[in-house]
């Protein structure tokens, strides 16, 4: 399993290669697992462009629409990977409240214990220069807060989890 961490337009992208089968692997990016497939065009000119090293990281080059960034900055990673970011509340059960859009997390409303209505803002995401507020789809009780100020995150990814 290799890991890199790879900053792309000021956000972060923690990529972990689970597994490699042929052309196809399995991949996670900032905790969303993918599947994804390569082709031979795409494996010649990454091993063209980079390192023995950083060969098996270029398979997300192909990957589906949330996941493309991530493989041009990997084409271009020659050092070690550095070690992965700390990692976020544990999650509890629940529903997750997702990410609308990519962005970064510049604040959390909630803590884990409170108890949130329908419609309440439970973060703020920053995306293209705006501050886009994360509200809660359901109400019910905040048990794991699944992002820290500052992180990155993708489309769909679990910012809170309400039981």
């Amino acid at each position: 399993m290799s890991q890199y961490r790879f900053k792309i337009n000021g956000n972060d992208y923690n990529v972990e290669i689970n597994s490699v089968n042929g052309d196809s692997a399995t991949v996670t990016v900032n905790g969303i697992q993918y599947s994804v497939e390569s082709g031979v065009a795409a494996c010649t000119a990454a091993a063209s462009a980079a390192p023995a090293a950083v060969a098996p990281a270029t398979v997300p080059q192909q990957a589906a629409a949330p996941v493309p960034q991530p493989a041009a900055a990997e084409q271009k990673a020659a050092a070690p990977a550095p070690a992965p970011a700390p990692a976020p509340a544990a999650s509890g059960s629940g529903k997750p409240v997702p990410a609308p859009l990519p962005g970064v997390i510049i604040d959390i409303c909630v803590n884990v214990g409170d108890t949130v209505k329908q419609g309440q803002k439970v973060a703020v995401l920053e995306a293209m220069k705006m501050e886009n507020d994360i509200e809660a789809a359901f109400g019910g009780t905040v048990t794991a807060i699944n992002v820290n100020k500052g992180d990155s995150v993708l489309e769909g990814a679990p910012i809170v989890t309400i039981a």
